[in-house]
């Protein structure tokens, strides 16, 4: 006798409730997280169907989505019915919407102030459990041209060398840069290690002819600015 599974299939549900004829029929506006998600997926396991594994990976984190903003592969795949593929997936669409938003946000932004960095990067960066050093290149009208990621990982200065900063600063043909980095702890005071590597990247600046203009340290919805702190 062929067993019958034990939850319903979105295949079974009406469909005004089935995810894709929800967002054909109301727009993606109408749609859950875990709806989204469900699309996403596309497919569910032999246990439960594309929701309910939507469900099971929101909720296995109190973070809720905010986890998928720099989760793992490895995480990923601990949870029950997550391979592979479906990680792969998930993470490929985060950070698709990831440069998505870069781009939209940084596309002839101006930076007059700490705060308009603030603005561009907080979101972003607030939540990462790593730290990430990022350089906004700047045109001469301290336009933003675009922002690279130089390393992930605490600071030292054998991962944050000048030739790998200035570098993607002359190939873009920027006059000035701004130095980015988060502190997972939410405190973006600045350490012993973060005044060196500074200190280090405006001296070779000053001699390839770009000005590094401030770097600013991301905490939790707060960050510091070494230049509005004199260490530049």
């Amino acid at each position: 006798m062929k067993k019958e599974n034990a939850y319903t299939t979105i295949k079974k549900m009406p469909p005004c409730e089935r995810p894709r004829e929800k967002l054909l029929a109301n727009g993606v506006n109408a749609l859950s997280n875990t709806e989204l998600l469900a699309i996403l997926l596309s497919t569910g396991t032999k246990e439960m169907s594309a929701i309910d594994l939507a469900k099971n990976i929101i909720c296995s984190s109190k973070e809720g989505i905010r986890f998928f903003a720099d989760c793992t592969m490895e995480e990923l795949r601990s949870i029950n019915g997550v391979g592979m593929a479906k990680a792969s997936q998930i993470i490929a669409a985060v950070e698709l919407g990831k440069r998505i938003a870069l781009t939209t946000k940084a596309n002839n932004y101006k930076i007059k102030s700490p705060d308009d960095v603030s603005l561009l990067v907080m979101e972003e960066m607030r939540y990462l459990k790593k730290e990430y050093f990022n350089i906004i290149l700047l045109n001469t009208k301290n336009e933003v041209i675009d922002i690279e990621n130089i390393s992930i990982g605490s600071l030292n200065s054998s991962i944050v060398h000048p030739r790998e900063v200035f570098i993607r600063a002359i190939k873009r043909t920027s006059s000035s840069i701004i130095l980015v980095h988060n502190h997972p702890s939410g405190d973006p005071t600045p350490s012993p290690e973060d005044v060196n590597i500074t200190k280090r990247l405006v001296e070779s600046g000053k001699l390839i002819g770009i000005e590094v203009l401030d770097h600013i340290i991301i905490g939790d919805n707060i960050y510091s600015s070494l230049k509005e702190k004199n260490m530049i």
